[in-house]
């Protein structure tokens, strides 16, 4: 898999195999990065969650573009691994990310030094966590006001629009194969 924009474009990121990861084909982080920069996202000085990382591209995507901070939250302890030395072949200074092998809830379960401009979400697929960890991130103020939060999910999931999740505004729901995105503004 190779960076599709920014700094890093071009370089090779290595990813995990085995069941349950599927890393973002180029065709879905173009598609994403497009979107977001129709949408007036600006990189420049952004703290950017990336939740269920797996790989970790789109984090990586957004530091290749000029994001101040990247947190990558990947319970795999072998793929929080691949994303640290991916960062670090990059040559992405060490104070401008952190990785947590963690399950995402119990990081969610605590208020974050500072919210987040952007979030990506991309839940295992069949799982059912996009509601519970987006009223998680909600709960304990994970998004700074005027946020972008991204949702990568099967195509089957319909947009959630109840309880908490009424303070996010969706902007943009997009089927590509058997990927569904959704955009939120907070």
């Amino acid at each position: 898999m190779r960076v599709v924009g920014g700094e890093f474009r071009g370089r090779r990121l290595k990813t995990c195999e085995g069941p349950g990861y599927r890393p973002a084909t180029h065709k879905v982080r173009e598609a994403v990065f497009s979107m977001l920069q129709a949408r007036g996202v600006s990189w420049h000085q952004a703290r950017v969650v990336d939740m269920f990382a797996g790989s970790g591209s789109l984090g990586v995507e957004c530091l290749s573009r000029g994001a101040e901070f990247a947190l990558f939250v990947e319970k795999s302890k072998k793929a929080a691994a691949l994303i640290r030395g991916n960062l670090k072949d990059l040559g992405v200074p060490s104070d401008h990310w952190s990785v947590l092998p963690k399950d995402l809830f119990a990081v969610l379960g605590k208020k974050p030094d500072r919210p987040f401009d952007m979030a990506f979400i991309d839940p295992p697929y069949g799982k059912d966590l996009l509601v519970p960890a987006l009223e998680a991130a909600l709960e304990n103020e994970w998004f700074a006001p005027d946020a972008f939060i991204l949702a990568e999910v099967e195509a089957a999931v319909r947009p959630p629009e109840q309880g908490p999740l009424a303070q996010l505004e969706l902007i943009t729901d997009r089927e590509y194969g058997q990927t569904r995105i959704l955009l939120w503004r907070r």
